[in-house]
């Protein structure tokens, strides 16, 4: 498995040691590959053709950026790609597992009515998304020749045809 990983990035420094520690538990080896920015992208993927199974894109304002240029050339290199947001599988990535961000900002809604009604900020409990979802792309999943288990399809919250 590869990791697209920004250097200089805290946010993607984070998701990539999150990622190697638990591909470890399973005994799975993972590939780094680092880029520096947008041009870094397509030859950085061109260069796993062969050399992984499947690749993951962390949540990252440069990856979301070039989404685009991110799932044609992951379709090109035939990667299956694995994303932290939906956006990617919307505009035509594999599948993704993430927070389901219109839940996530209504309860930031909550939050700034709270603070607007007298609440002090220091007295809000941090918290972290409570609703998490998996998208799959079907028309994907066909592109890459791939066969999408029933029970993952079912598992889905929303199934891309």
């Amino acid at each position: 498995m590869a990791i697209l990983y920004h250097v200089g990035n805290p946010v993607t420094a984070l998701q990539t040691d999150a990622v190697k520690a638990v591909a470890g538990r399973f005994g799975v080896a993972v590939v780094i590959v680092e880029i520096r920015g947008a041009e870094d992208i397509a030859p950085a993927i061109e260069a796993l053709e062969g050399r992984s199974d499947a690749l993951i894109i962390p949540s990252e304002p440069l990856y979301n950026t070039n989404r685009t240029q991110i799932n044609s050339s992951t379709l090109r290199a035939q990667l299956p790609t694995f994303y932290f947001d939906r956006v990617y599988v919307d505009t035509g990535g594999l599948m993704s597992y993430g927070p389901n961000w219109p839940s996530f900002w209504r309860r930031a809604t909550e939050l700034v009515d709270k603070i607007l009604r007298g609440a002090k900020p220091a007295d809000i409990p941090v918290e972290q998304p409570r609703t998490f979802e998996l998208v799959i792309n079907l028309k994907t999943v066909k592109a890459l020749g791939l066969t999408m288990p029933d029970k993952l399809l079912a598992l889905a919250n929303e199934v891309i045809e």
